[in-house]
């Protein structure tokens, strides 16, 4: 299901805490219109959900990763932004009627950091990944984007289910490693917790190997002008 944002006020990101500069420069104009259609940020899950979470982690646990990300997504999003790239939002609507991410609840509502503006595309999804029956794939073909980088939460379910049904369906995939986090994880059959950190790492060694480009804050418009001037 898509839906288009209309009259929302959202923040531009950036600020004293911005982990990306946004350049004055654009390419020549030829490439920046390729860039703009075979290219675009895709923000997932980013909720109030993770907000509340997070508050938890920061208080009294488990344990979260990349404390920085919400800084490292707001200044993806203003990159994109001023260049004129194509930025798209995914959200999650849970069809477990006690979940925290029911559209009917607080915290579907998009973090602050990630607010999309009016003309943002915005897909509403129940699965896990992205790409399940929303619609995500032949929207992105109409308008020739071959090309995603992803920010979002959490690392280890929709941003890993989404990167990976990308690539299987035939989309260039980047992962900002600052611009992604979880949190701590219970083991299976011992006693204790796996580490945020640890799952982080993990996840994008799994997904670096062989089916994701895993980039960063610093390497991201490097990693959008160079794929818009090869393909």
């Amino acid at each position: 299901m898509t839906l288009q944002v209309n009259g929302r006020a959202g923040q531009r990101g950036g600020g004293e805490n911005a982990f990306l500069t946004v350049s004055s420069r654009r390419p020549p104009l030829g490439v920046w219109k390729r860039e703009m259609m075979n290219t675009a940020l895709l923000v997932i899950d980013l909720q109030q959900e993770f907000a509340r979470r997070t508050e938890l982690a920061a208080a009294e646990g488990p344990g979260r990763s990349n404390p920085g990300a919400e800084a490292v997504v707001a200044g993806a999003l203003a990159l994109y932004r001023a260049q004129g790239w194509t930025v798209v939002h995914v959200h999650h609507d849970d069809p477990n009627p006690a979940s925290r991410f029911r559209r009917d609840r607080p915290g579907f509502a998009p973090m602050d950091c990630a607010l999309p503006l009016a003309g943002e595309a915005v897909f509403v999804k129940r699965t896990s990944g992205a790409f399940g029956a929303t619609g995500l794939a032949q929207w992105l073909e109409a308008r020739g984007i071959k090309r995603l980088a992803v920010v979002g939460a959490s690392v280890n379910h929709c941003v890993s289910s989404t990167l990976r049904a990308g690539y299987d369906a035939g989309f260039t995939m980047a992962v900002l490693r600052d611009g992604v986090f979880g949190f701590d994880l219970p083991r299976i059959d011992t006693e204790g917790m796996i580490a945020a950190d640890v799952v982080l790492e993990v996840v994008l060694a799994s997904l670096g190997r062989e089916l994701v480009q895993v980039i960063s804050a610093a390497t991201l418009e490097a990693w959008t002008t160079q794929g818009a001037a090869t393909e």
